[in-house]
Parts: structure tokens; sequence; C-alpha cells
């Protein structure tokens, strides 16, 4: 089992107190001390499980997950966000993405974990759960008006979404957005998408520009030496509209939309 007997009986206690966050109060009347004394008693190791568990026992439903997550935080005096980032990634190994993507949402409802991390997390969540408009709508609300310092491996994340969606008029959108910041793609692969989205939008032309402009990408060796590219000959010579074929894995995972 995820606790002890005593453990869990402790946990049931918990959701018998008064259901106010502690994070918010200043105060420490007696009752607050007594909820504190109760939350020592359980190792945090333990809490988190109890949560992941509950989370997955829980039916589909946005009012009893959120239910669920307000009772878990109540009796803390800071907000858990160390503890809940735990839990994310919990349930990405365990591939629960509509889970993440209602703890992520519960969170920013909260004002917490308002980090690139954090909306990395809930644009790979919804990627994954089919769900590529809502994600494109996130990103044009929250991440998209700053391109000048977004991280490119999130910027690179979203080109991915829309490659893999044949959202192909965002993408170029995207990347002319943060060509115009001059910001320079620091992967090839970055390149080789937008260049086939711009092939398939029957754009040959941008599509040799982005080649020609970011050649040091297919030319240098590790060493850094530069070196022909057989390959980047090769794709300037192919023509005709290809199918996406990239998959979510070609990405490292990162740290008020639509709810459900």
């Amino acid at each position: 089992m995820l606790m002890a007997m005593s453990k869990s009986k402790a946990m049931v206690n918990l959701g018998q107190c008064n259901n106010q966050p502690m994070y918010h109060d200043s105060g420490k009347d007696a009752a607050s001390v007594h909820k504190h004394q109760i939350g020592e008693n359980v190792s945090r190791k333990d809490k988190i499980n109890f949560l992941v568990t509950t989370l997955l026992d829980l039916k589909d439903s946005k009012e009893a997950v959120y239910g669920a997550l307000d009772a878990w935080v109540a009796w803390e005096q800071n907000f858990p966000i160390a503890s809940l980032k735990r839990v994310l990634i919990t349930l990405e190994k365990e591939q629960q993405w509509h889970r993440v993507i209602q703890v992520v949402k519960w969170m920013l409802s909260k004002g917490q974990g308002t980090t690139m991390g954090t909306y990395g997390q809930l644009i790979r969540a919804l990627d994954m759960d089919h769900r590529a408009e809502e994600a494109h709508e996130f990103w044009v609300k929250k991440i998209g008006t700053d391109l000048h310092s977004v991280p490119w491996h999130l910027c690179h994340r979203m080109i991915s979404v829309y490659y893999r969606n044949n959202m192909l008029e965002n993408l170029v959108k995207l990347f002319k957005g943060l060509e115009a910041f001059d910001r320079k793609p620091q992967d090839k692969l970055v390149v080789k998408k937008v260049a086939d989205a711009y092939e398939m939008l029957g754009l040959l032309e941008e599509k040799e520009r982005i080649f020609e402009k970011y050649d040091y990408l297919f030319t240098e060796t590790a060493a850094g030496k530069p070196k022909k590219s057989k390959k980047l000959l090769s794709e300037k010579k192919k023509s005709g509209r290809r199918k996406p074929t990239s998959t979510p894995d070609d990405l490292t995972p990162g740290d008020g939309v639509q709810t459900q």
C-alpha cells in the first residue's frame, strides 16, 4: 500500500479539517497549528503517492479533481509547488495526459506555477491528449506575445505541435515571428520542419531561403569543422508534398483555456 494504516487515518482526518487553504492564512490559531501537526505525521512521498492514487481513481470530472486538489492542499502552510511537480512527473510517466491538464489548469487558477516550464508541460499534455487547437489557443494567449524571450525548446515544441497536426499556416507564422526578433534556431530539426511546411504550402522560394540562411546547422560537424551535407542537397532537390512524420518523442519533456 502507498501508506501505512496510521498515515491513511491521518489523511482522512485532514479532509475533516477546515477546507480553507492554509497558504492563504497569515495567522496561526489553534486549528491551524493542529492542522500543521497532522500534516507532519505524513511523509511528503506518501502525500504525493496518496494524491496520485486519488487522482487516478476519480471519475473524469473537473469538479471532482479540483475538489480533491483543494482538499489535499487545505492543511498546507505554503502552496506545495514542489510536491505538485512530482505529481505531474508521475502522471506524465503514466501517460495520464488528461489528468496532467487538469492539475496544471488548477494550479494556474490558483495563480501558481506561472512559469514557462509549466506552460510547456501543458502544451505537451494538450498535444498528447489530441487537443492541438486548445494548445494553439493557450500559446496565443499566454506565450506567443513574448517571442523575443520564449525559450527555443518551447518554440520547437509548438512548431512540432503545428507540424504533426497539419497546422502549417500557424507554423510558418510562428517561425516568421521568431525571425522578426532575429531568433536563430539552434536545431536543424526546426529548419527541416519549417522547410517542409513551406513546401507543403507551395512556397518553394521560402523553403530555399531558410535552407540557405541556416545552412550552417547542416554543414558543421560535432568538432565544428565545415562539411558538405549530402542530406541538405537531397532535401533541396526533393519536391512534391510530404506528410509530417515527426513524433512527440523528438523533444525533451518540459517543466483559462477550455476546461474539462
